[in-house]
């Protein structure tokens, strides 16, 4: 049995609201409810016939951990679509897309509504286990003399030392590095400077400015904050980004010798992206125009200090088993955790060391042309809300195909933890 064709029919996503530090207007559930509301509504289909929701997130709410679901269900999709979570950190939103896919092709499924959500502003301050341990000694206290005895050992610092949830996300617990820290190994491994990371960052913001100015945003609906207030386009875009600019922040990951600064790295966000996948026979019933299919998917893993080179390791088998070469790739998104990280796979794909010891290639696989790369700007000006990204590019990919009438892309992305996701799409007719 062959496997059946999967179709994007259709897709959506918030603007990338910039974590400033307190909480976001929007909660992780508010977000994928107001984009999938919008996607939904358009469609010649109701919710309820859909057979299956998935949704990535790496950070659901406590009160919302099967967040798939509650979002589900608040869209109206009714008690008998299941709907489920996925989360492969950065990759959780290209989850939720290759777990659709793999049941549409497994014919379990011939509708799905996939995507990936996250709300990074409202990640939680924690306690620290010694302040965890002072709770559980207080409520095992029985007498009031026992209360007043442990109440007396409680120390300021435990309450005012909280642990930022963010961080413990964002820090490799098996090689102890921040997501930075393994940016920075990519940098010194590759050499690749300051300068250029500055530059490539600039370029990102000019070229989300220009594709603003251009239209090649439409996959963007409005977000409605609980006041009335319009959020309609990413927020983190600057107009004026510059490398004079960006030459005055300092590094943040290694502040002594470092070159990964808040401006060459991606944004944390808040942001939503859904896609509609779908067979052929669903597109024949509810005779959809699809915007393109998804062709091949593949992960990757490697090395955890080396993580941003995923996207390297999860691209190559897809181009072998399709005979492809990277200038066979019409465009390319690889989202921009960080400019080193992206600069970082372009060099790994053109050493021959780096191609022969890690690739089993017999040489480099070749230059991969930066005018084909993140053509609209990625992650740097527009956000990474983590759970998002991965559906994020790939619904992107497939409006930059069609705005430029070319048939053939591939979407990829690294993951913490030492992965790479990549899926191979092309436009329909």
């Amino acid at each position: 049995m062959g496997f059946e064709p999967v179709f994007v029919v259709d897709g959506a996503r918030t603007p990338f609201l910039k974590g400033r530090n307190v909480p976001g207007p929007f909660a992780a559930s508010d977000l994928a409810v107001q984009a999938g509301r919008a996607l939904l509504i358009r469609q010649p289909f109701a919710p309820t016939d859909l057979d299956e929701v998935i949704l990535g997130c790496a950070s659901p709410s406590p009160d919302e951990v099967n967040i798939g679901r509650v979002v589900a269900l608040r869209l109206g999709c009714g008690h008998q679509v299941p709907a489920w979570t996925v989360m492969r950190n950065c990759a959780s939103g290209m989850q939720a897309l290759d777990s659709a896919m793999a049941n549409i092709q497994n014919r379990r499924s011939q509708l799905v509504l996939a995507g990936g959500v996250d709300a990074l502003s409202h990640a939680p301050l924690l306690y620290s286990e010694a302040m965890v341990r002072w709770f559980a000694r207080m409520m095992q206290a029985k007498t009031v003399g026992q209360k007043i005895g442990t109440f007396a050992r409680l120390r300021p610092a435990q309450l005012l030392s909280p642990v930022i949830g963010l961080l413990k996300g964002l820090t490799d617990p098996v090689v102890g590095l921040l997501m930075g820290q393994t940016a920075e190994n990519l940098a010194w491994r590759f050499g690749i400077s300051r300068q250029q990371m500055d530059q490539y960052s600039v370029r990102s913001h000019q070229r989300a400015v220009a594709a603003r100015a251009a239209g090649h945003l439409a996959e963007i609906v409005p977000l409605i904050d609980a006041n009335g207030h319009v959020y309609g386009e990413d927020d983190g875009v600057r107009a004026d980004s510059s490398v004079a600019g960006l030459a005055r922040l300092k590094p943040f990951f290694d502040r002594k010798y470092g070159r990964i600064t808040p401006g060459n790295s991606s944004q944390i966000s808040d942001g939503a992206a859904w896609l509609i996948l779908a067979s052929a026979a669903a597109v024949d019933r509810w005779q959809l125009q699809p915007l393109g299919r998804i062709t091949d998917s593949q992960w990757a893993g490697l090395d955890p200090a080396q993580m941003g080179l995923g996207p390297v390791h999860a691209v190559t088998p897809i181009l072998q088993r399709h005979q492809l070469m990277l200038a066979d790739i019409d465009l390319w998104e690889i989202n921009e955790a960080f400019a080193a990280q992206v600069l970082g796979c372009l060099a790994a794909w053109e050493s021959d060391e780096y191609c022969r010891e890690q690739l089993d290639l017999t040489g480099a696989l070749g230059s991969l042309s930066q005018e084909r790369l993140n053509v609209d700007g990625s992650a740097i000006a527009v956000g990474h809300p983590v759970g998002a990204s991965g559906a994020r590019i790939v619904l992107h990919l497939l409006h930059a195909l069609r705005a430029a009438d070319a048939r053939r892309g591939i979407a990829a992305i690294c993951v913490g933890g030492g992965q790479g996701g990549a899926m191979l799409v092309e436009t329909t007719t």
